[in-house]
């Protein structure tokens, strides 16, 4: 292993308050960063660094931690682009549209669907995710979620089991079965495989008792809770997430006040996901609401073939400053920190000493670029590990 110190940075978010300016982004003027093997070793002033190995000039550039895509939904094959058509002609999202991705990956071979999440998990590390999440939803057969999961773990580490997608049309008339089918030799083949349990609590989808009983027996098996909560409309999600103390309640759009208080007083990440805002055309989340009242937010992609087909936390960082009310500081530190803590991680999301050597560099000299030059690809290398990825 060698060490390498990358000098001459303009901004370097460290999301560490204790290395710098006391905010929660820890900003570092004219700085570098040591690496050495997988992990950060040193951060300060550029004049500061010391000696390494290898030297890599940022010539005036912003650094900050890789982005961590704590949502996301790879392991699919098909197409939904007529249905997105149609939608952005007048129909409206439903949960029902999921069901043609299952038939499309039922056909698929190993060798497709693997192919096709390769594809994407480059196409967000190009865009500087360096953690991303990914769950099993579109089998819905114990054979095929199990080998969706069992894709997905040899390409991240953070993987979900999310039989509980939608009910599963060979179940129609008997969601109930169903739900034991979840609970029972479903999960048993599935858990081998997986860090997390998911259900998606929403009307067309599970109610508050299914969903509690996914999740209970999910937990029972060690896998740890998260959920998708309020998306569509007002439901019992995100108290459950907080019953459970699940890791994070995903959508969060449809909230009380009741909801917003519970989050703020539990350690359950509210993760927004602008992208399928943006897809469906529908209301957005209101991060301002939650972040004024303490709650813990990430920003995720969910990026999936039906609601929210994008890779690009950059993308879902400029709407969610334009659109939601959080500031470029807040959109950035939520992309990243914010997505480390939905997967209950302090290893990632920060660039401080013992830290994973996860991050980028931008062709901007700060990194409210993001949010101020939308659409543009600014990311000019990813380092993941330690070792430079792009």
């Amino acid at each position: 292993m060698s060490s390498t110190v990358i000098t001459n940075i303009a901004t370097l978010v460290t999301n560490d308050p204790s290395l710098a300016d006391s905010s929660p982004l820890g900003l570092v003027r004219d700085a570098a960063v040591v690496i050495d093997g997988d992990r950060v070793v040193w951060t300060g002033e550029s004049s500061k660094a010391p000696a390494t190995d290898n030297r890599v000039d940022a010539a005036g550039r912003a650094v900050l931690p890789g982005f961590v895509d704590s949502h996301s939904h790879l392991v699919f094959a098909g197409d939904r682009t007529q249905e997105f058509n149609a939608r952005m002609s007048g129909r409206p999202y439903t949960a029902g549209g999921i069901r043609t991705t299952v038939a499309a990956t039922r056909a698929a071979s190993d060798a497709e669907l693997e192919a096709n999440l390769t594809r994407y998990l480059a196409e967000a590390l190009r865009q500087g995710t360096t953690t991303l999440e990914t769950k099993s939803g579109y089998g819905l057969t114990v054979e095929d979620e199990a080998r969706a999961l069992r894709l997905a773990a040899r390409h991240t580490e953070e993987v979900t089991y999310l039989g509980a997608h939608v009910v599963s049309p060979d179940y129609a008339d008997d969601p109930a079965a169903y739900v034991a089918l979840v609970t029972g030799e479903m999960l048993d083949a599935c858990a081998p495989h997986a860090r997390w349990i998911d259900v998606f609590c929403e009307k067309g989808a599970f109610d508050g008792d299914q969903a509690r009983a996914v999740l209970t027996a999910g937990r029972a098996k060690g896998l740890h809770p998260r959920i998708h909560a309020n998306q569509l409309g007002h439901g019992p999600g995100v108290q459950l997430a907080v019953e459970l103390d699940a890791a994070s309640a995903d959508h969060c759009t449809h909230l009380t006040d009741a909801d917003v208080d519970a989050l703020a007083h539990s350690r359950t990440v509210a993760t927004l996901l602008p992208g399928a805002e943006f897809s469906t055309r529908a209301e957005w989340p209101d991060a301002r609401r939650l972040l004024d009242a303490g709650v813990t937010v990430a920003l995720s992609t969910d990026c999936n073939p039906g609601s929210s087909f994008t890779s690009s936390v950059p993308f879902c960082i400029a709407l969610a400053v334009r659109d939601m009310g959080m500031t470029p500081d807040e959109a950035v530190w939520s992309a990243t920190a914010g997505g480390a803590a939905a997967l209950r991680r302090t290893d990632i999301g920060r660039i401080a000493p013992g830290a994973r050597a996860d991050l980028l560099l931008l062709d901007a000299p700060s990194h409210v670029h993001l949010a101020y030059r939308p659409g543009v690809p600014l990311v000019a290398g990813v380092w993941r590990a330690g070792v430079r990825v792009v």
